[in-house]
């Protein structure tokens, strides 16, 4: 009897280790094939300089561009800014975004991410963080 309990734990620690290996391959796949230029969401590398953007939103001016140094340093060399005020914002190991404004929402492009802050902020003006 316990040989056959031995035998069967063996077998899904296989299949759990099999599963995990799968869903694991699978998380990679849907990061890599999703994400591209061609949709006109972020590259894992980062938004490129065609992902330049400025357009009034909702009655406020959102712009997004590339940086060379300077901005805020968990921009990965990319700067939001929301009426002249830059919207601090992060990058996140899945290529999705998030700011200081939707802190717990994750975005799939700086375009989004400065749209969402928009809609959240209400007509609130951003203040600069310490």
């Amino acid at each position: 009897m316990s040989q056959v309990t031995h035998a069967s734990e063996l077998t899904r620690r296989r299949m759990l280790q099999g599963a995990a290996v799968a869903l694991t391959a699978a998380a990679g796949t849907v990061v890599l094939g999703v994400t591209g230029p061609a949709g006109g969401q972020a590259t894992a590398a980062g938004p490129e300089a065609s992902d330049e953007f400025d357009e009034v939103f909702k009655g406020r001016r959102i712009q997004g561009r590339p940086v060379q140094g300077g901005g805020h340093h968990h921009t990965a060399g990319y700067t939001v800014l929301v009426d002249g005020e830059e919207l601090h914002m992060m990058r996140n190991a899945d290529g999705t975004w998030i700011s200081v404004v939707n802190h717990y929402q994750t975005f799939p492009t700086p375009r989004a991410l400065a749209r969402a802050a928009v809609q959240e902020l209400q007509g609130a003006t951003l203040g600069p963080l310490a």
